[in-house]
C-alpha cells in the first residue's frame, strides 16, 4: 500500500509526527498525568476525554503528541519501566546481589502502580520502548558479566522477570481489592483468619501451614515470599551456569 496509507500499531513504529507550532501541552505533561490518574483510579478510569479535563486541555493538544489511547499507554508504560533499577553489571561473583536489587526495584515499581500489573503482554511493542530498551540492556549485560551467552542471558532475564511479575502481580490484585474496600492489609488479614483456620481444619498440610504462619506480619510475609521464591529461581539460574556445555 502507499506510504501515506500505512497504519501503525505503536507509537514506537510510526514515524515522528511533523508539528506546523508548539503545542500547548509535553509529551512529559501528559504522560504524568496520565500516570498520576491510573494511580489514583485505575485502568478503568483512563479515558482521552477524562484526560484532557485534568489537564484543562483540548483533544488536539494531546492528539499532537499520541494517536489514541493505545499508544498513550505505550508511553505511560515506558515511564513505569524508567523506574525500575538496574545495578551496573558485578562480574561472576556479584551478579546475584545485583539481580536481587534488580528484583526488588521492579517489585516495588509495581506495586506502587498496581495498574500496570494488567497491561504485562498486552502493550504492543512496549519492548520497543526507550526504557524497555535501556531496561533490556542493562539486564542482558549484567548476565553476560555472569558468564552466561548472549541468547542465554536473554533466557536468564526473562526467566527472573517472569517471576517477578507474576508474584508482584498477585501482590497488586490483593493491594487492590485492600484499597478499594479502604481495609488495612494487617486487620483484614486477622480477621480472614478465623474462616481459613475453619477451612483447613480437614486438610493437615495446610492446617500445619496456616498455623505457622499464624501470627506473622502480613506485609512482611508477603516481602519474603517473594525474597524466598527469587531464591529458588537464581538457584536454577546459577545451575545453568555451571552445567557441562
Amino acid at each position: 500500500m502507499p506510504a501515506e496509507e500505512q497504519t501503525y500499531s505503536s507509537v514506537w513504529a510510526r514515524p515522528p509526527r511533523r508539528r506546523r507550532e508548539q503545542p500547548a501541552l509535553s509529551q512529559e505533561q501528559i504522560v504524568a498525568e496520565a500516570i498520576a490518574l491510573l494511580d489514583a483510579e485505575g485502568l478503568a478510569a483512563l479515558s482521552m476525554r477524562k484526560l484532557g479535563t485534568r489537564l484543562n486541555a483540548g483533544a488536539t493538544s494531546m492528539y499532537s503528541h499520541v494517536t489514541n489511547k493505545d499508544e498513550l499507554i505505550e508511553l505511560v508504560v515506558d515511564q513505569v519501566y524508567g523506574e525500575i533499577e538496574v545495578p551496573a553489571p558485578a562480574g561472576p561473583e556479584g551478579w546475584r546481589t545485583a539481580v536481587t536489587s534488580y528484583a526488588h526495584s521492579a517489585r516495588g515499581t509495581i506495586l506502587r502502580h498496581p495498574w500496570i500489573a494488567s497491561l504485562f503482554g498486552e502493550v504492543g511493542m512496549a519492548y520497543l520502548g526507550p526504557n524497555m530498551m535501556r531496561f533490556s540492556e542493562s539486564l542482558l549485560g549484567l548476565f553476560e558479566e555472569a558468564g552466561f551467552e548472549l541468547e542465554d542471558a536473554d533466557d536468564a532475564l526473562s526467566t527472573v522477570f517472569a517471576f517477578i511479575i507474576g508474584m508482584a502481580t498477585a501482590e497488586a490484585a490483593w493491594l487492590t481489592t485492600l484499597a478499594r474496600n479502604g481495609r488495612d492489609e494487617q486487620e483484614w488479614v486477622e480477621e480472614l483468619w478465623p474462616t481459613a483456620e475453619a477451612a483447613a481444619q480437614g486438610y493437615p498440610r495446610l492446617r500445619r501451614l496456616y498455623a505457622a504462619q499464624r501470627n506473622a506480619e502480613a506485609r512482611s510475609e508477603r516481602r519474603d515470599k517473594f525474597e524466598q521464591g527469587l531464591e529458588c529461581v537464581l538457584d536454577g539460574v546459577a545451575a545453568r551456569l555451571t552445567r557441562p556445555s
